[in-house]
């Protein structure tokens, strides 16, 4: 009996929905309105997007070209240090053996080549005077040309030995700071094909970098010179400023994804950029001012017959892009030529001036179901699942 009265409640309502549906004729009038925008001078930006890494300009690689064990260590991470600055020095036992040794062997073909320089010169006195053979002769000159060869092998044996024991005191190839540290005192390093690393350094944190990846598609329109703005997610508030300066040539395909490597020079006097950051980039390939334009939406605007009504009157041109006025009921086109836009603005070039008033969007008010106006309360059923259909299922 229950579900009864509720099913008579329901056909109750849709009687007098019914019944205020033919007062009202059916559908409720709804307004139509015309949003326009007037052409006046601003500024329009074209930008590209991306993301990036920070680094210093210049970043220097320590390593050491002997083999030993690490004596001494000057330096921590973040040390500020000086072009030919000490900053670590390895074990000499070893080196040292190898320059006295050197240098004995020197002082040895030394004395032998001035042993073989006198038994020479007697020989070209005696061949001379046609007292020995030319076969004599010419095995005491050559014993002496190896003598000699020997020497100054011996020679460079020394200075080999001399310059691999300075290479046990490590140096700072410029100023700056420290900003790896690879090794410990007591650490042994092995110098062989490769040169290991023993610290990093950067020249100068004030003057940093953003190594951006642009997508093929928008590198043609990045040139050197043009302003960039950057964020970095340490300091999300802070927008800092750079410029492009060098578009490389070489591309990364990564995934099928062709990109290319764009340096932004990045000023960085509070020191706030760190290397490795990562910076979200916008790269302002156009920057126009005091130019005309209007919303994009008006060129997308075309006015037809349903749209306006009858008394509507339409004013057309054959236009690859156009813009529209309104004169009380009457739409006119306006050939136009445009530029840069940014999505939302473009600039017109020609084809209209400023302070003209152009169409850039219909709007209608106005609602056809009644039934979206219908009092909420217990004798008017909701849409089956909805609060008020629930109610009344529910009681």
């Amino acid at each position: 009996m229950i579900k009864k009265k509720y099913i008579y409640i329901a056909i109750a309502a849709v009687a007098v929905i019914g019944l205020v549906n033919f007062c009202s004729g059916g559908k409720k009038e709804s307004k139509t309105t015309f949003s326009t925008a007037k052409a006046s001078l601003g500024e329009i930006s074209s930008t590209i997007t991306a993301t990036g890494t920070i680094e210093p300009v210049t970043k220097v690689d320590v390593g050491t070209q002997v083999s030993g064990i690490i004596d001494h260590i000057y330096v921590d991470y973040n040390s500020l240090v000086k072009k030919g600055q000490i900053i670590a020095e390895m074990d000499r036992k070893n080196l040292m053996s190898d320059l006295i040794t050197a240098q004995s062997n020197l002082a040895s073909a030394k004395s032998s080549l001035d042993y073989q320089e006198g038994y020479y010169n007697r020989y070209k006195t005696l061949y001379d005077k046609g007292l020995i053979s030319a076969n004599d002769f010419e095995n005491a000159r050559s014993q002496y040309y190896q003598a000699k060869e020997t020497y100054r092998s011996r020679q460079e044996s020394v200075k080999t030995a001399q310059q691999n024991l300075s290479y046990a005191t490590i140096t700072s190839p410029i100023d700056g700071v420290i900003l790896d540290k690879a090794v410990e005192e007591g650490q042994t390093v092995a110098a062989g094909f490769s040169t290991p690393t023993l610290f990093t350094i950067a020249q100068d944190l004030t003057d940093m970098r953003v190594i951006a990846d642009i997508d093929e598609a928008d590198i043609g329109g990045v040139k050197e010179g043009q302003r960039v703005t950057f964020s970095v997610d340490a300091y999300p508030d802070d927008t800092f400023e750079g410029l492009v300066t060098q578009v490389r040539q070489q591309p990364t395909t990564e995934s099928n994804v062709v990109t290319y490597e764009v340096v932004i020079g990045a000023p960085n006097q509070d020191l706030k950029l760190k290397p490795g950051l990562t910076a979200n980039v916008t790269i302002y390939t156009q920057e126009l001012k005091d130019v005309l334009v209007v919303p994009s939406k008006a060129l997308k605007f075309t006015p037809n017959k349903a749209m306006i009504g009858s008394d509507g009157k339409i004013n057309d041109v054959k236009a690859a892009k156009k813009v529209w006025t309104k004169e009380g009921n009457t739409f006119t086109a306006h050939a136009v030529k445009v530029g840069v836009t940014n999505g939302s603005m473009t600039q017109i070039l020609e084809g209209v001036s400023a302070g003209t008033e152009v169409v850039t969007e219909i709007k209608t008010e106005g609602e056809d179901d009644i039934l979206k106006e219908a009092p909420e309360n217990s004798f008017f059923p909701g849409p089956p699942g909805s609060r008020r259909n629930n109610k009344t299922e529910n009681e």
